[in-house]
């Protein structure tokens, strides 16, 4: 027994020793952490305590210039389902509500959530997508679905909130209006990302119970400073106007894509611009923005160009006759031919651009200047034609104006690009020399922003003022000939189809053939021209790339847009020097404006039917309602989420699928 006793003492002795020595050695690490290491380690826990959190700045909007909104960021939700944390018993008793619910908000069927949600619940999965890029009021409603409404704990609700850049009135201007992310900074949004963006402030903030953080004091705190609003200039109904005229037009003749600008002649504000390509399923939407970078042969609207040119030089008069023959002219081993087979025999250069005389225009430019062709360039380059317009928005193609001396220059360059050949410009550029005839000469910069507004803070505003590229391009004589030239292509020219004697327009069509880079041809159809001829406020033109049925001419296929925005826009802006309002009666148009007035003013119990009526006018009633709009597509409702004679529940979201 004393034997075992003593084993027993030693054993406990040496083990009382093992635990003195690993205290001492804890002891000692514990004092040389203290002295030796200390101030380090404070730092590192500081360092996981404290932290600098940004404080992100609100970014600026981009408005149209009666104020409506264009881009604005916006919270977006994703709904995604928890399905383990909900109890069974629950899970059984509310699953057919909640799949219900979910069928109404997110339009599947309820026995398509309620399989996705057992078989979540099968496969033990705790991350269930439910929606995603919901708005905040389709995500309140979701939240107060069944299950949902019990929240993260005990219902699965996971959100997952992240700020997104939205367009209210949808694709409108989509491509002028721009992005400022991963896709180049285009549009106004690229162009002003700087002012838009603001500057984020910082907290400092210190880490308390569950990973939360509080932040420490304000002493610390460098204040945000938001974005600016950027103020376009573009005009939403107008902007309608040409959307729509656009898209009826390339629908029609089945194109490729096209493009409209309207701009106001004496500020050079555009004040509408449209821009539409076709998708492989022949639908259009705002694709490039064609008028700014696409610089393409122009075609016959440069006719005008050229006339100028030696109106200008004093080389031709209106009243010069040219022989255009039987519609064909070689010109060494080149053939150029009128569309009128027949020919126009003798006629004068005023005539020729009427009828757009290929052979006119060329023989008249080519007997003036073969001896000097440079002389002819020079007059493009002093109307500043071989110019970039130097535009805020990234991307503008650069002009082409062929001269002497280059590869490309040979013996017919100079009749080729009289009549719009060889040589290259964008939609706006060519809009650009048009409308300085419009304004008696003066070259005005196209204008796409007014102001950059500063948040709560008018006094540092900072205004955009009309930009002069050049006072004047050519004499006033010379302008007085071009514009009764342009009337006259309306009047009794190629483009008597728009011709009203209600309104006066002017302008010049354009027709020409390019090739793709497989060498098979195709046509480019545009109307460059400004209303009224009187007193010209409005400038505008219209390309449309590709048409492949009912026709291909400039008359048939582009001046019809131009007319067509004319009409709207004397008849919702009328210009009283010129247009009576009891000189106008376009009936079609006023039985829409009528609908639309009617429908706006009825004060409605039941939800009203709003299929073929345009998105913006059908966004108008139903936010008047108090619902919430969201749209898909552009044009005119096809088709609405909640039946017309269903009752109006206010906050209530409606979808509507435009044409």
């Amino acid at each position: 027994m004393s034997v075992n006793r003593q084993n027993i003492i030693n054993k406990i002795g040496f083990l009382f020793a093992f635990l003195l020595i690993l205290m001492l050695g804890i002891a000692g690490k514990i004092i040389y952490l203290q002295v030796v290491d200390g101030a380090k380690y404070q730092d590192l826990s500081e360092q996981i305590t404290e932290k600098i959190d940004t404080i992100y700045a609100n970014k600026g909007n981009v408005y149209a210039a009666d104020g409506s909104l264009l881009a604005t960021s916006m919270f977006r939700y994703e709904i995604r389902m928890d399905v383990m944390t909900v109890k069974s018993a629950v899970l059984q008793k509310n699953i057919q509500a909640l799949a219900t619910g979910l069928s109404e908000l997110l339009g599947e069927t309820p026995s398509y959530y309620v399989k996705r949600i057992r078989d979540a619940k099968r496969h033990h999965n705790r991350y269930l997508f439910i929606a995603r890029n919901l708005s905040f009021p389709e995500y309140q409603n979701i939240k107060k679905l069944p299950i949902f409404r019990l929240g993260a704990n005990r219902g699965g609700f996971i959100t997952i909130q992240k700020t997104v850049r939205e367009h209210p009135l949808g694709k409108v201007a989509a491509r002028t209006i721009g992005y400022a992310d991963y896709r180049g900074r285009p549009g106004i949004e690229g162009a002003f990302a700087k002012d838009l963006k603001g500057r984020n402030g910082q907290r400092l903030k210190q880490k308390i119970a569950k990973g939360q953080w509080k932040p420490i004091n304000d002493d610390n705190e460098v204040e945000p400073e938001d974005g600016k609003d950027v103020i376009t200039t573009i005009d939403i109904n107008m902007q309608d106007i040409a959307h729509q005229a656009l898209l009826e037009q390339l629908e029609k003749f089945e194109a490729d894509h096209g493009s409209v600008v309207l701009m106001e002649v004496q500020t050079g504000e555009i004040k509408a611009i449209a821009n539409l390509g076709r998708t492989s399923k022949g639908t259009f939407y705002e694709d490039r923005n064609y008028a700014v970078y696409e610089s393409h042969e122009p075609g016959s609207t440069f006719k005008l160009i050229s006339l100028v040119a030696a109106l200008e030089d004093k080389v031709i008069d209106t009243s010069t006759v040219v022989n255009t023959e039987k519609g064909s002219w070689k010109l060494y081993d080149h053939t150029i031919k009128d569309s009128n087979h027949k020919g126009y025999g003798k006629i004068s250069a005023a005539r020729a651009l009427e009828v757009s005389s290929n052979v006119g225009v060329s023989k008249l430019i080519y007997d003036a200047y073969k001896d000097k062709p440079i002389k002819f360039i020079n007059r493009l380059k002093k109307m500043d034609l071989d110019k970039s317009l130097g535009l805020p928005i990234k991307g503008e193609g650069k002009p082409i104006i062929p001269e002497p001396g280059q590869k490309s220059w040979n013996g017919i360059s100079l009749a080729w690009m009289s009549y719009g050949y060889g040589v290259q410009l964008t939609p706006l550029q060519t809009l650009t020399f048009y409308n300085a005839i419009a304004n008696n000469g003066k070259m005005v910069k196209p204008k796409f922003v007014k102001e950059i507004r500063y948040p709560n803070n008018r006094n540092e505003n900072q205004y955009f003022e009309t930009e002069v590229i050049k006072n004047r391009i050519c004499s006033q004589k010379t302008v007085d000939k071009a514009k009764e030239m342009l009337r006259n292509v309306v009047k009794r020219g190629t483009a008597t189809n728009i011709y009203s004697k209600d309104y006066s327009l002017a302008g010049k069509t354009g027709t020409c053939q390019a090739k793709y880079w497989t060498d098979s041809l195709y046509y480019i159809a545009s109307f460059a021209g400004f209303f009224p001829v009187e007193k010209p406020k409005y400038s505008c033109i219209v390309v449309i790339h590709k048409p492949t049925k009912h026709g291909y001419y400039g008359n048939i296929v582009a001046a019809p847009v131009f007319k067509k925005i004319a009409e709207k826009v004397f008849t919702a802006t009328p210009i009283i020097e010129t247009v009576s309002k009891r000189d106008i009666a376009f009936s079609k148009l006023e039985e829409e404006y009528a609908n639309y007035d009617k429908k706006a003013q009825k004060s409605y119990q039941t939800m009203p039917n709003v299929k073929g009526m345009s998105g913006m006018d059908a966004t108008s009633i139903l936010e008047n309602l108090g619902l919430w709009v969201q749209f898909s597509g552009t044009g005119a409702v096809k088709s609405q989420s909640v039946q017309p004679g269903e009752r109006i529940q206010k906050g209530k979201t409606i979808f509507l699928k435009l044409s």
